[in-house]
């Protein structure tokens, strides 16, 4: 069956069924994703990704004012 068959036939049906039919799809997403195998982190993945300055904890130039 194709797509448009599958929405021509659900489009057909009245909206209570409808409700059902959306209700089923629902389930059918959460079950999918339980079935999924889920990857491990790896430690140490985003090295490099972030680079902290020397200056890091030196006041800004603009909140002297302040200070």
């Amino acid at each position: 069956m194709t797509d448009l068959q599958l929405l021509t036939e659900i489009s057909s049906l009245p909206s209570e069924m409808k409700k059902e039919v959306k209700d089923f799809v629902e389930f059918l997403k959460t079950k999918a994703k339980k079935q999924e195998p889920t990857r491990q982190r790896q430690f140490g993945a985003a090295k490099g990704f972030f680079v902290m300055h020397d200056d890091f904890d030196e006041p800004l130039e603009d909140f002297k004012d302040y200070m």
